[in-house]
């Protein structure tokens, strides 16, 4: 199985910048992509951005240009940055790996960190 552990998270002033990260351990033959997702109080869980094995990305419109995704497949670790929060980035954020456990086998599964929270004051 694949687990997932988050890090990072905290609080800042609007304005800062944090860093997550995300390390995926356990039985593990490729990750195909990873995502940042991020659930407010009183919200559903939204992306906010992901990237795919080919490397390419995509942001949620609210974040873009100010987050980045980024990966290290030695480490099978995804990071997210983050700068010139806004209040209305408080959010607790998780990390999503889509995985293949066993070569020759294609199927994939979704596997998810257990949360880190990002508190961002004005």
């Amino acid at each position: 199985q694949v687990q997932l552990v988050e890090s990072g998270g905290g609080l800042v002033q609007a304005g800062g910048s944090l860093r997550l990260s995300c390390a995926a351990s356990g039985t593990i033959f490729s990750i195909n992509s990873w995502g940042w997702y991020r659930q407010a109080p009183g919200n559903q869980r939204d992306m906010v951005a992901a990237i795919q094995s080919g490397g390419s990305t995509a942001y949620a419109e609210s974040v873009k240009g100010r987050f980045t995704i980024s990966r290290d497949n030695a480490k099978n670790t995804v990071y997210l940055q983050m700068a010139s929060l806004k209040p209305e980035d408080t959010a607790v954020y998780y990390c999503r790996a889509r995985a293949q456990t066993r070569p020759y086998i294609t199927s994939e599964y979704n596997y998810w960190g257990q949360g880190t929270q990002v508190t961002v004051s004005s």
